[in-house]
């Protein structure tokens, strides 16, 4: 396995989405609000701005849903927490339990790589045995913020018909039986995404420093997590999705990897010059260390697609 990094920094298009919102208050349901740092097109000056995001949490949900599914498919090792999804993974793995009492964290770690191909790429804290011994997660993603000025977030009115009740507004004994109306918010724009992969870090002890598992393993992880990296931006999931799934109309950006020390660059779309940044990083890495950073730039979805593919293990 040569892959060492791989690094992902995009500008998608997404339109009427609710991928993750803050919660409710009264009837109406808030949607997710950050504030970035971004120039302003006009005077050249840094200033700040309220936009929609997307937690880095709800895409980091979605690739491990994306692997479960690639995994089972492919035959790798899941916990039984795993197996199921159950928010507790691995904890939730009662021969994994037994298996560690009496173990030190270094053979811990040799036996989590062995016992699910999800904690090893996903990353976890085992906390079993009055333990807290954290596996760092090998793909990180971004928050994923809507770009200054080109995002904005609506707040539609919805009700529950009810045909027996109209003109009532909901049951007097609170059970919220009747007609009842509210409010959802539906965002549109462009969003920056960044993630990022270790591919190194797959079954990698991080005590020892060595593989716990054997490079044809690593191979077969390593063609999960990028087949289920390229699903989490082609197929996003999220809140809402039963009636407000999004319209993904656009995907552009760079696609890098590395084999070698150098960690594959990013640069977040927030700034508009974002693929041109990232060439000259590349081409400057290349100087300093004498070997090759590849890039390979995207400007639709279905290039994406294809440049995701070129990179895939064999």
């Amino acid at each position: 396995m040569t892959l060492r990094s791989l690094s992902i920094s995009g500008l998608a298009t997404l339109n009427l989405h609710s991928l993750n919102n803050e919660g409710g208050e009264g009837n109406h349901i808030q949607t997710r609000m950050v504030d970035v740092i971004a120039k302003n097109a006009d005077t050249g000056a840094f200033e700040l701005y309220p936009v929609n995001a997307v937690s880095g949490d709800m895409f980091k949900h979605i690739f491990a849903d994306h692997f479960q599914t690639i995994a089972k498919e492919m035959g790798l090792t899941l916990c039984a927490g795993c197996q199921t999804l159950n928010a507790n993974r691995l904890n939730a793995d009662i021969t994994f339990e037994e298996a560690i009492k009496g173990k030190t964290n270094t053979e811990v770690l040799d036996l989590l790589p062995n016992s699910c191909a999800l904690d090893d790429v996903a990353g976890i804290l085992i906390t079993q045995g009055n333990r807290s011994l954290g596996r760092k997660s090998v793909v990180e993603f971004s928050w994923v913020p809507g770009v200054p000025e080109k995002v904005k977030t609506g707040s539609y009115f919805h009700v529950k018909y009810d045909p027996q009740g109209r003109g009532k507004t909901g049951a007097d004994d609170g059970s919220n039986k009747g007609q009842a109306i509210f409010h959802r918010p539906a965002s549109s724009g462009q969003y920056a995404l960044v993630a990022h992969v270790e591919a190194h870090r797959i079954g990698l002890n991080d005590i020892t420093r060595e593989y716990a598992i054997d490079e044809a393993e690593r191979a077969k992880r390593l063609q999960a997590v990028l087949r289920a990296l390229t699903l989490t931006f082609l197929h996003p999931s999220g809140a809402m999705r039963n009636t407000q799934s999004p319209h993904l109309t656009d995907f552009r950006g760079v696609v890098t990897t590395s084999d070698h020390s150098v960690p594959a660059p990013t640069v977040s779309a927030l700034n508009p010059e974002f693929e041109t940044q990232i060439q000259q990083i590349a081409g400057a890495m290349e100087k300093m260390s004498g070997k090759p950073v590849n890039v390979i730039n995207f400007d639709s979805l279905g290039a994406f697609a294809e440049a995701m593919s070129r990179v895939l293990p064999a």
